[in-house]
C-alpha cells in the first residue's frame, strides 16, 4: 500500500520498526537525509540497520556510528553515510566530518539531528520514535523534496 510519508505510524514490534526502515530506503534519493530522534532505546538504531540492510544487503554489519560518528556504505544505486551527532558540539563539526559531501555523493541517515542547530539539509524526512507501551510510534514529518511523496508500507 502506498502511504504519504506524513503523520504517525504505529510499530507494534521490533519487525514493524523495521519494516519501515527498509520501506523507506526504497523512496530515499541523492542528495536527501531521514533524521531521527527519541530517547535512547526507542528504536532509531533498529530503523537505521534495516534502511542500510536495504540498500546494501541483509547481512550487511551495521554498527552503532557513536564513537566514529559516522559510517559509510556503498549500496546498489545508492551510497548512504550513517551520522550519529549525538557526541558533537557544533553543527560545524558534522560538515567536517562529510555531512555536505555525503548529501553530494549519495543519502545520509542522522542520529541526534538536534545538534546541527538549524543547519538541517533541507531535503529530509524528519522521524521522531517515541515508545509507547511495548510498540512504538514514529511521527513522519517531510521536508522540502519529501513533501507529498508517497512510499510502498505495509506495518
Amino acid at each position: 500500500m502506498i502511504v504519504e510519508a506524513d503523520g504517525d505510524f504505529r510499530l507494534d514490534d521490533e519487525d514493524a520498526t523495521s519494516a519501515l526502515g527498509a520501506a523507506l530506503a526504497e523512496a530515499l534519493r541523492v542528495g536527501e537525509a531521514i533524521c531521527l530522534t527519541g530517547p535512547l532505546g526507542a528504536g532509531k538504531s533498529t530503523l537505521a540497520r534495516a534502511l542500510i540492510r536495504a540498500l546494501t544487503t541483509p547481512t550487511e554489519d551495521v554498527p552503532s556510528p557513536t564513537f566514529t560518528l559516522v559510517q559509510f556504505y556503498e549500496g546498489e544505486g545508492l551510497s548512504v553515510a550513517h551520522f550519529d551527532l549525538y557526541r558533537l558540539t557544533s553543527a560545524d563539526e558534522a560538515y567536517e566530518i562529510g555531512l555536505e559531501e555525503a548529501l553530494e555523493d549519495g543519502a545520509a541517515l542522522i542520529e541526534w539531528p538536534e545538534r546541527l542547530e538549524g543547519r538541517l539539509p533541507a531535503d529530509r524526512l524528519d522521524i521522531e520514535i517515541t515508545i509507547e507501551g511495548e510498540g512504538r510510534r514514529a511521527r513522519l514529518t517531510p521536508n522540502g523534496a519529501w513533501e507529498g511523496r508517497g512510499f510502498e508500507f505495509r506495518s
